[in-house]
C-alpha cells in the first residue's frame, strides 16, 4: 500500500506552515516536547502493559513519590524511556539510525531492568513470540536488522510515511531483542521523523487495538496500509498542535469550542479523530486553537 496524493499534499502544506512558523521559536518547540514527555512515556509503556497511570508517570519523572507501591522495574521503565526520548531529540539530527545506535538506545532503555540483555540482540537460545507470531531465530536477527536498515536508507524514492511504516512493521516482526522491542521500535519511528524535520508523534494506548491489528495485516499479507494511517494521523495531530502554539493562539478545550460555536461535540470529536479539523490531545483531552473557524 502507499499513502495517497491528497494526504501527501496535506502533510506537505502543514509541514510548510510548521517550517515557516518555527523560525526563531526553537525554545517554544522544546517546551512543547518537554511537556509531552510524560504522556509519550506513559502511552508507550502502557502499550506494553505497564500498570502506571499518567499521573504516576509524571510524578516518577519529577522524582516525586507516588501514592501506591509500584515495582522498581516500572519506575526504571519510565525513567529510562524518558531518558531515551530526550536523548534522540538532539542525537537524531547528528547521525543516521544505525545498528549501533539501536543497540545504544536499547542499553539505555533496559539498564537496571535486565542488564544481562541490555544493549544486545537476542543470543542463541533466546526465542520470543508475540501472540501467535514466532520471531525469527536469534542467529538471523543481526543480518535481518542490517537488511531492514539498508532497505530504509535506500528507499528514498518512496514516501517517507510508507518507509517508516514498513520499517516499524519489519522491526517488530524481527523482534530483535529479548525485551523492549515495542518501545525501541516506537523510539526509532520518532528518530526517523526527527531526522526528516518533523515533530515527534505519540501512539496512544487507547488505540492499541488498531496498532496491533496492523501487525496482523503485515504478517498475513504484507499490508502496510493501517500502519501508514496510524502514523499519518499521529503526525497531522502533532503538526496541528505545534502550529497552533507557534501562531500564538489561545488553546481551549474542544468541548468549550463546541459550546461557544453551538456545534455538536460528538461530531467535532469524530472529526478530530480523523484529523479533518486542527484539533489535538493533551493528556488525552481534545483541544484546539480558539481562532479556528469551521
Amino acid at each position: 500500500m502507499a499513502t495517497t496524493n491528497p494526504i501527501k499534499n496535506r502533510i506537505k502544506e502543514l509541514k510548510s506552515e510548521y517550517d515557516q512558523l518555527r523560525q526563531g521559536k526553537e525554545s517554544l518547540l522544546k517546551i512543547i516536547d518537554e511537556s509531552e514527555l510524560s504522556e509519550s512515556v506513559f502511552n508507550s509503556n502502557a502499550i506494553e502493559n505497564s500498570t502506571l497511570t499518567l499521573k504516576e508517570t509524571e510524578r516518577i519523572l519529577l522524582n516525586l513519590e507516588v501514592s501506591r507501591n509500584v515495582s522498581v522495574r516500572e519506575v526504571f521503565e519510565a525513567k529510562n524511556l524518558a531518558r531515551v526520548m530526550e536523548y534522540i531529540r538532539t542525537k537524531a539530527m547528528a547521525t543516521e539510525l544505525t545498528k549501533e545506535m539501536i543497540l545504544t538506545l536499547h542499553k539505555m532503555l533496559i539498564t537496571n531492568i535486565n542488564d544481562a540483555i541490555a544493549g544486545r540482540f537476542r543470543a542463541a537460545g533466546e526465542y520470543v513470540r508475540v501472540g501467535t507470531h514466532i520471531a525469527p531465530a536469534p542467529e538471523q536477527v543481526e543480518k535481518m536488522v542490517k537488511g531492514l536498515l539498508l532497505e530504509y536508507s535506500s528507499g528514498q524514492d518512496y514516501y517517507f510515511v510508507d518507509r517508516i511504516a514498513k520499517f516499524h512493521l519489519g522491526f517488530e516482526t524481527i523482534h530483535p531483542f529479548y525485551d523492549g522491542n515495542g518501545r525501541i521500535g516506537r523510539v526509532a519511528m520518532n528518530y526517523q521523523l526527527t531526522r526528516l524535520g518533523f515533530p515527534v508523534i505519540i501512539l496512544r494506548d487507547k488505540e492499541k487495538d488498531i496498532y496491533y491489528k496492523s501487525f496482523g495485516e503485515y504478517s498475513d499479507a504484507k499490508n502496510t496500509k493501517t500502519m501508514e494511517k496510524i502514523i499519518t494521523l499521529a503526525l497531522v495531530e502533532s503538526l496541528h498542535k505545534r502550529t497552533a502554539y507557534l501562531r500564538g493562539e489561545t488553546i481551549i478545550l474542544l468541548s468549550e469550542y463546541a459550546k461557544t460555536r453551538k456545534q455538536s461535540i460528538h461530531t467535532l470529536i469524530n472529526s478530530a479523530r480523523r484529523q479533518t479539523i486542527p484539533a489535538f490531545r493533551e493528556k488525552g483531552v481534545w483541544k484546539t486553537g480558539a481562532d479556528y473557524k469551521k
